[in-house]
């Protein structure tokens, strides 16, 4: 165990944790959108930065990659904390101006527009990575991934096609923060728009509803040794 100190707070923390597991854990908010507790972190958007250092001397650190140590010094609100947050939501509202969690972490800091130069209105990718670490490490089947550089950096699949590695599980829709990853199921069928895929759904056999996409039930059935066919949904299986 180390002991911490956390906008004065005197805090006692296990020894590997990050500042920003030990704060979540205190009650103590920092903002964030490229974190997620499923996967690794990235230090991608660098909004949970924070100021952190001993005896006196600290500097700006991502809260979720800085591992906690003995005698640390943890401020989360201070004015160089939130200057920088506010230059780090510019720039990402200049990459994506129409995203509304942007919009709204902007409001919260105080920042009514940027003075960037606005990009593609259309664009919701921040280019986190959450999409693709969940899909490398939950799912396991790199159906995706970061490509190009600079200013053509995106999220894409092989070479630009339908990616055979991809189950439709929808993991990259349901963990993106801006809702960049559109999903939709409808009429027995998942599309993904993304990615340019689109999958059967498995009809449960006692409620009667869509569930999952006969691939990824066939990828859980492959993984896991299952033999027999997956025909009830979470809920009937239960």
């Amino acid at each position: 165990m180390v002991n911490m100190i956390i906008d004065g707070r005197k805090i006692e923390a296990e020894e590997g944790q990050t500042i920003l597991e030990v704060a979540r854990e205190e009650g103590i908010d920092i903002p964030t959108l490229c974190y997620h507790e499923a996967v690794s972190s990235a230090g991608a958007c660098r909004m949970c930065v924070v100021e952190a250092g001993k005896g006196g001397r600290s500097k700006i650190v991502a809260s979720c990659l800085y591992p906690v140590e003995d005698g640390l010094e943890v401020v989360t609100n201070s004015e160089r904390v939130l200057d920088s947050r506010r230059t780090v939501i510019e720039l990402l509202l200049a990459s994506c101006p129409n995203s509304e969690i942007l919009q709204e972490m902007a409001a919260e800091l105080g920042v009514e527009s940027t003075a960037f130069k606005a990009e593609d209105e259309n664009n919701l990718c921040i280019l986190c990575g959450l999409c693709v670490r969940a899909c490398d490490e939950v799912v396991g089947v790199n159906a995706i991934s970061l490509v190009n550089r600079g200013t053509k950096r995106e999220v894409s699949t092989p070479f630009d096609d339908a990616s055979e590695a991809c189950i439709g599980c929808g993991s990259c829709h349901y963990i993106c923060p801006t809702g960049a990853v559109k999903m939709e199921d409808a009429g027995g069928v998942r599309k993904i728009d993304n990615w340019n895929v689109e999958f059967e759904l498995a009809k449960c056999k006692t409620c009667g509803n869509y569930f999952a996409p006969r691939a990824q039930l066939d990828y859980i059935k492959n993984i896991y040794g299952i033999e027999e066919d997956l025909e009830n949904c979470p809920s009937c299986s239960a």
